[in-house]
């Protein structure tokens, strides 16, 4: 009899071990595995158990959150929807998330360790601070002047603040309503349907993730690499350029869009946009001058961060001497986004200095203890600062009396500059009219902004595109709600 209660026992512990084992495996091993089970609503479940922390413009939340009732309890809000869309993306029970919403999804969501000062408490009750804030650099009335001035039509702003990189307004057109994607369900997947199939493409960033010709607008560029390389000396001085310019190596004949290009200087040229002018300068200063130009304004950086990823800039690094002198005016393969030629005008306004672009100033805790402060960083000098100088005063020229005269505001500082970039097969498509400029009040030390438009407006008459009638009245509107909302601005 007691032999077999001894064998009872063992069995017993045999089984007692083998749901152990089973239970360690489960635990330890199987645990990733099984928390990313899509069958496992748990994560789910916990994550919209509670309301998201917001996302604040000017100190005001333009993010909420609303009980719905179900199971996936807290659906996201968006106040003016629109409007700051290429700010906060989308948050959405069904297709995850976007922009800022991705970028500080750990502290929106409350999951971050920053939140409280005893992250393991919250491990070992299985709980979770309340999700924090992010606190942007955007201000509402710059953002809301870029976001009238395009009025539906198919293009983007970006607009910085030269001295620290804070990002001032960001918005691309025509835009949509994130709130329609928070939830779940037939209409959030009608939604997304319709969204992805609309050819205006209205959840594309434009101001991040586009890339255009720049155009005209390049030739900044390229005037900085001509005189760091003292391939021009004086500004004013002729060029010796015909009108038109042959392109090197070829029989191809690059024209003017305006009139006395002829022998200009290369201060004329900047002024009223000569091609020919500004290709031959791109030749003089060769491909490798060039590239490294370009490279110090932030062209072929594909690690740019504002947190969200920023589509890569191009310059070619590998071209012709006729391909060359189209680069070099914004044409050929070179490429740019918004933001790009934002920091091209900052830097100008900024001495030369590239700083970072960002867009989350500080997050918080629920109760608006500092979590993490943004910081300004340094990405190089683009050229020196004397050459800075010399292209702010060129820049003025182009807003005082050359192209960009619709930019021009009263009691400040304005420098700018218009493109017309062609593209499409044959440079068949309708020009994209672009202006960068960047602003200071007069008698300010410090430039209080720098803008990049970019109007695709494929409806218009070809005729009628141009930087300055279609792209710098928005660049004034916004440089305009900048100034007026700088907290430097000395009080009348």
């Amino acid at each position: 009899m007691i032999r077999y209660i001894r064998w009872s026992a063992v069995f017993c512990l045999v089984l007692l071990a083998a749901l152990l084992v089973n239970a360690t495996r489960l635990q330890i091993w199987r645990a990733g595995s099984l928390t990313d089970n899509p069958a496992n609503k748990r994560g789910s479940i916990a994550r919209y158990a509670e309301p998201r922390g917001d996302i604040l413009v000017d100190g005001r939340p333009v993010t909420g959150s609303r009980d719905s009732g179900q199971q996936l309890r807290y659906e996201r809000t968006y106040a003016n929807g629109p409007l700051y869309a290429p700010v906060t993306g989308f948050s959405s029970q069904t297709y995850g998330t976007s922009f800022v919403e991705r970028a500080e999804d750990r502290l929106l969501s409350g999951t971050d360790p920053g939140l409280t000062a005893f992250p393991l408490w919250y491990e070992f009750t299985r709980g979770r601070p309340a999700g924090g804030d992010a606190v942007t650099t955007i201000r509402a009335q710059a953002q809301l002047a870029a976001y009238t001035g395009l009025a539906g039509r198919r293009g983007a702003v970006a607009a910085l603040e030269p001295s620290t990189g804070r990002i001032l307004a960001l918005v691309s057109s025509p835009s949509y309503d994130p709130a329609v994607l928070s939830g779940t369900g037939a209409s959030v997947r009608e939604a997304w349907s319709r969204l992805n199939a609309d050819p205006t493409r209205p959840m594309l960033n434009r101001a991040l993730r586009e890339t255009y010709p720049p155009g005209s607008t390049f030739k900044v560029v390229t005037a900085a690499a001509a005189l760091d390389a003292g391939v021009v000396t004086d500004v004013d001085a002729p060029t010796s350029t015909p009108d038109p310019y042959v392109l090197p190596g070829t029989t191809t004949v690059l024209p003017n869009a305006s009139t006395g290009c002829e022998d200009a200087s290369m201060g004329e040229a900047i002024q009223w946009s000569c091609n020919t002018v500004m290709a031959k300068i791109g030749v003089q200063v060769g491909l490798r001058g060039m590239v490294e130009a370009a490279e110090r304004f932030g062209f072929n950086d594909a690690g740019l961060r504002v947190p969200s990823w920023v589509s890569r800039s191009n310059f070619d690094t590998d071209m012709s001497r006729d391909q060359l002198a189209l680069s070099s005016i914004g044409q050929f393969n070179t490429k740019a986004t918004p933001l790009q030629m934002a920091m091209v005008a900052a830097a100008v306004a900024n001495g030369g200095e590239v700083k970072q672009p960002y867009l989350v100033d500080r997050t918080t805790q629920d109760d608006g203890d500092v979590v993490r402060q943004g910081g300004q960083r340094t990405l190089g000098r683009a050229m020196n600062p004397a050459t800075a100088l010399r292209l702010q005063e060129l820049m003025r020229r182009v807003v005082e009396e050359g192209t960009g005269r619709n930019a021009a505001i009263a009691g400040a500082e304005v420098g700018g500059k218009t493109g017309t970039a062609q593209h499409g097969v044959g440079n068949t498509g309708t020009p994209y009219a672009w202006f960068i400029a960047w602003a200071k009040p007069e008698g300010s030390p410090l430039p209080a902004v720098a803008v990049a438009v970019v109007v695709e407006d494929a409806e218009a008459d070809r005729g009628d595109i141009s930087g300055n009638s279609s792209a710098a009245p928005i660049a004034r509107a916004v440089m305009e709600a900048a100034l007026a909302t700088d907290p430097r601005r000395p009080t009348p």
